[in-house]
């Protein structure tokens, strides 16, 4: 199988290098770079950046959802280590503590600000 595949690999850069490059190639090429990066790169730099600015923006008492679906809420922050503690269980005061990317959003009530307790 793979020696069927290298074979076809090499009659087709053969064929490549047989083939003349015109300006017509050029231009599809340029094309399909410029949606690539429009479509793909960029959006997914952006996504990046507020995620990062979300996890610095992390403080005592925000209520946060981790990426393993865990609701709870951060009591401290360890920006150092990037080490997020969060309580999980009220009754109990149960603790764990996180890798800071471990953090999927932090939950915002209906008025828009956030809340201090954890939803049940």
């Amino acid at each position: 199988m793979s020696e069927t595949l290298l074979t076809s690999w090499v009659l087709l850069a053969q064929e490549a290098e047989q083939a003349p490059a015109g300006p017509g190639m050029l231009l599809p090429i340029i094309a399909i770079m410029f949606l690539f990066y429009f479509l793909i790169l960029r959006p997914q730099k952006n996504k990046e950046r507020a995620m990062r600015t979300m996890i610095d923006n992390l403080k005592e008492k925000d209520r946060v959802v981790t990426i393993g679906g865990i609701h709870a809420v951060v009591t401290n922050v360890q920006r150092d280590q990037d080490i997020v503690t969060l309580r999980i269980d009220e009754s109990t005061g149960a603790k764990i503590r996180v890798g800071s990317s471990a953090i999927a959003r932090v939950v915002v009530d209906d008025e828009g600000k956030k809340s201090e307790s954890v939803s049940k």
